[in-house]
């Protein structure tokens, strides 16, 4: 705890606040006290809320129903904080608060610090966090994903724990639980790897995982109830999603089983990315933060109503002194507490700039490697100005934090927003520039026509660790499934030559290539554009799809096992892409080419050479002079003769000389 205190006092200025908010004025608690510290002789308990006139603790048998077997008073401390010391063990004891503000008793809360809860988290949990580790955790290791473990390095796999196992050709016998990604030699009934042992095969390096956090939405008391929530509406920031274990009525089995999940995926070479979603909650007025002290902990309308940029009711004041501690120290928690190994920002332009770099800085100060990027965006207006904002324009002011690419994704693809419009992999000429923008990780390019993009104007990351580089993710359409909205009659076999070029694309450009699951073997969720609620016949990873297109899987495998070789491809600074990534000039429309000089990046390979089609018919391109290999291990279907290479429709081409 003191490490812990010296490293928040010294990179946090909690005292500052960028903010005008009427409640800056309220004292802040700069120890890292709050919550529950738990001993076997007594129990300390505390909570902040300065305009309380009275505070008390209640004291519960159950994690549900009943009545307090105790209710006691609260003493007020120091810096707006309440607390009392019960003498004893009080473990397995559950307890909620309640305060009293002008005469008005509130809702009883769980403690926003809790660490364990009872089922569905309407009740935090006394218990000693030592018991929740598996056998062997204080051995356990985030293993390294590369030499360096650059930002660039990584190869992020997006998934949701319950789609892992939830089809009935997962081969995965506890299906959408922490222990299902535990499993190994899983298998469809054709044979193929699933689960855990499809991660370790296809060879991506950090496995993004969503929300596994408390969240609202699921009612853990029915287990046998089909449900389903992607888990952006948090309810316990600090607690594991007791749906995701084998018994939510008991605090320490969902702990137990989630770090035994993440110890399993280190052992097999895989780092843990922690889908957060600190930009609201999923109770307003009735939520913990509300409760305890109304107003302060989120932002509000010049008429007193909660500011919605995050179209989910409410958004988080992260400026605000205690907001931002409580992210901070939430976040470390994570991090010490569970292994974490990096973290994704959900709705992240929400945040200020500020607050995130404070994190960055601590989270880096103890554990070098941890990745972390967010959406740069909002979903609507805030009331903090965008110059205060952690929003894509501002990327180059975040440290050791990537943003999404919304400019390639949706320039490979089409707008996410207009179903019917194609993509550059489909034959819109008019994204090409998108593209090339998003294969130099939305850095300054001298060939780079910001004219011609589809979003921004300017380059905005300062370096390639910036940028996010994809085409699809949990939200909107899979790829697959936008292909085919898009190219309507489009022959099916072309389409799945658009869906390998888009592939390609993300896992040959710069910046941090980021994959969906099951996209590697073309994914659909039917046709439903955003399933945060669908059920499992919509969501669950189809691994049917996976002989059926074992060709596209085993070409992904060869593109990531490129990737991680090749250090041509991961390049760390944006002089560098600048200086030694050239794009031809005068290639026929719908095509891209470009040259990497792989000499001055150390690789073995001195010269690589780079070209996609995008359009439907073929197209011949000059080759630069020398002798070229073909960068894959198959036959390519593109001929090269003579210095010149033809490239068939929707097609790549990946050739290099040592």
């Amino acid at each position: 705890m003191k490490k812990l205190l010296l490293i928040l006092l010294s990179i946090c200025p909690l005292q500052k606040s960028t903010s005008q908010s009427p409640y800056h004025q309220y004292p802040v608690y700069n120890d890292t006290g709050l919550g529950l510290f738990y001993t076997k002789t007594g129990s300390d308990f505390r909570i902040w809320s300065p305009t309380a006139e009275e505070a008390q603790i209640l004291l519960y048998k159950g994690g549900a129903g009943g009545a307090p077997f105790q209710t006691t008073n609260l003493q007020k401390g120091e810096k707006g904080t309440w607390y009392i010391q019960l003498a004893g063990d009080w473990k397995n004891t559950y307890y909620t608060f309640r305060v009293r503000i002008n005469r008005t008793w509130s809702n009883e809360v769980t403690d926003p610090y809790a660490r364990v809860v009872g089922v569905n988290g309407r009740r935090a949990m006394v218990i000693d966090l030592d018991e929740t580790n598996p056998p062997g955790w204080e051995n356990d290791k985030s293993p390294g994903f590369s030499k360096d473990n650059k930002a660039t390095d990584a190869i992020i796999y997006e998934l949701h724990i319950r789609d892992a196992g939830s089809h009935p050709n997962s081969g995965i016998m506890q299906k959408g639980k922490f222990a299902g990604l535990s499993e190994k030699g899983t298998t469809s009934k054709e044979g193929l790897a699933t689960g855990l042992d499809h991660l370790k095969e296809l060879g991506v390096t950090h496995v993004h995982l969503l929300p596994f956090y408390d969240y609202n939405s699921v009612d853990e008391t029915m287990p046998g109830t089909p449900q389903y929530n992607w888990g952006y509406d948090p309810l316990n920031y600090n607690v594991p999603e007791g749906s995701y274990s084998s018994d939510p009525y008991d605090g320490i089995t969902r702990i137990k089983e989630l770090k035994q999940m993440i110890a399993t995926l280190h052992k097999n070479g895989l780092r843990i990315v922690m889908d957060v979603a600190y930009n609201h909650t999923a109770l307003s007025e009735k939520s913990s933060f509300n409760q305890l002290v109304p107003g302060y902990y989120y932002r509000h309308k010049k008429d007193g109503s909660f500011s919605n940029a995050t179209a989910c009711g409410n958004e988080t004041a992260s400026e605000m002194p205690m907001m931002r501690k409580f992210m901070l120290e939430s976040v470390l928690y994570w991090a010490r507490e569970y292994h974490i190994d990096g973290f994704r920002f959900d709705l992240m332009g929400v945040h200020d700039i500020e607050t995130m770099n404070i994190i960055s800085a601590a989270l880096h100060s103890i554990k070098p490697g941890i990745l972390l990027y967010g959406e740069g965006w909002t979903a609507g207006t805030s009331t903090l100005p965008d110059s205060l904002l952690a929003i894509k324009k501002n990327a180059s002011k975040l440290e050791g934090i990537a943003v999404f690419s919304d400019d390639i994704r949706d320039g490979i693809k089409g707008s996410v927003f207009d179903l019917k419009e194609k993509g550059f992999v489909s034959g819109n000429v008019d994204l090409t520039e998108s593209v090339k923008f998003g294969i130099v990780a939305s850095c300054k390019h001298p060939q780079v026509d910001y004219n011609k993009i589809n979003y921004s104007k300017r380059a905005y990351a300062a370096s390639p660790g910036n940028v996010v580089t994809y085409c699809d993710c949990h939200d909107n359409n899979t790829l697959w499934d936008k292909l085919a909205l898009s190219n309507p009659g489009t022959r099916a076999a072309d389409r799945k030559m658009m869906h390998q070029l888009a592939l390609t694309i993300v896992l040959t450009s710069q910046g941090i290539p980021f994959l969906q699951a099951g996209t590697e073997f073309m994914r659909s969720k039917k046709g439903v554009e955003n399933s945060y609620n669908s059920d499992d016949s919509i969501n669950a990873i189809d691994w049917s799809l996976k002989s059926e297109h074992i060709d596209l899987v085993r070409y992904t495998e060869r593109l990531i096992r490129m990737r991680k070789d090749h250090p041509s491809f991961r390049m760390t600074t944006a002089w560098q892409i600048s200086h030694y990534l050239h794009f031809d000039e005068h290639v026929p429309s719908g095509t891209i080419a470009y040259t990497i000089n792989g000499s001055a990046m150390n690789d073995r390979w001195k010269t690589i050479w780079i070209a996609f089609n995008g359009t439907g018919i073929r197209i011949t391109l000059k080759l630069p002079s020398g002798n070229w290999k073909n960068a894959m291990e198959e036959p390519s279907k593109n001929s090269a003769h003579e210095g010149l290479i033809t490239l068939e429709k929707y097609s790549a081409a990946i050739l290099y000389r040592d």
